[in-house]
């Protein structure tokens, strides 16, 4: 096809991050897929400066266990304006299960193009990690990240959308010592996006496609090659985002999606593995 017939990443494929170069297939082949456990979910927004409270709660994975009958609890805040301050916003402060916190901020007023972003557990100071992302060239995006108190262990990363496809490059402080960055790609021409990532020193290879067939239904597959998790594949058909049906190298996975009322979804699925012949099956109940 002539460059014309391609979408312009710049119209249909923004630019995205190195590790979300496969994601738009992820809605089928990853996304909805409650197949263990019993999660119910709540989401508010509320009128104080618009801030949002997300609670999730998880009851008992194995019934047969008595142990297991509790119910621990994520409490997630997000702030857009924390304090009324319009400078920064909190896009996370978490609380999990096991009392454990963790904090996401960003601003985007520091320069034009220019978005940094603070992330720390509340408790160490060696895990506190600044980032910051730079849109200001166009159709690049630049990204950096590096620990407070340890700048020589850093992760950085380049996205370009050219007029045939989204091509991205990561690496981290191991290239200092001549390994080899991270490479990718992503395309996308009318109903079929393809992807293609390696990593590994260029070992490990995972490929991505995904064709919507009509307007209501999504097939999707990828395949590993080389690496720890080499020969694993998977391949996945949605219809309508509410009805999903997986099959792996080694398992079967069904998804039901179900809006019961207006803010009201339930998401129910079950998983069949092959090796020894064992089921799971999971619910996920949402309110917004």
């Amino acid at each position: 096809p002539s460059v014309g017939e391609w979408a312009l990443p710049s119209i249909g494929m923004p630019l995205v991050k190195f590790d979300d170069i496969p994601q738009l297939a992820n809605p089928v082949i990853k996304n909805d897929y409650q197949v263990s456990g019993f999660v119910f979910k709540t989401r508010k927004k509320t009128a104080w400066d618009s801030a949002i409270i997300n609670a999730q709660v998880d009851f008992a994975n194995d019934l047969k266990d008595p142990k297991s009958c509790a119910t621990p609890s994520k409490l997630t805040w997000k702030l857009p304006k924390p304090f009324g301050c319009p400078f920064f916003i909190v896009d996370k402060l978490e609380v999990d299960k096991n009392g454990k916190y963790a904090l996401e901020a960003s601003s985007d007023k520091v320069a034009d193009g220019l978005k940094i972003d603070f992330k720390s557990d509340l408790a160490d100071l060696n895990k506190v990690s600044l980032g910051c992302t730079y849109t200001g060239v166009k159709h690049t995006q630049i990204k950096t990240d590096l620990k407070l108190t340890k700048p020589q262990d850093f992760t950085a990363e380049v996205t370009y959308a050219c007029p045939v496809a989204v091509t991205g490059m990561k690496f981290s402080s191991p290239v200092l010592s001549g390994n080899l960055p991270d490479f990718g790609v992503r395309m996308l021409k009318g109903p079929l996006f393809l992807s293609l990532v390696a990593k590994e020193k260029l070992s490990a290879y995972s490929g991505t496609c995904m064709y919507q067939a009509t307007p209501e239904v999504k097939v999707a597959a990828t395949y590993q090659h080389g690496g720890k998790d080499t020969g694993k594949w998977s391949a996945a058909v949605s219809w309508k985002g509410l009805y999903r049906v997986k099959l792996a190298q080694d398992s079967v996975c069904l998804s039901l999606k179900h809006t019961v009322a207006k803010g009201f979804t339930a998401l129910a699925g079950t998983k069949y593995g092959f090796a020894k012949g064992d089921i799971s099956y999971g619910l996920q109940l949402s309110v917004e």
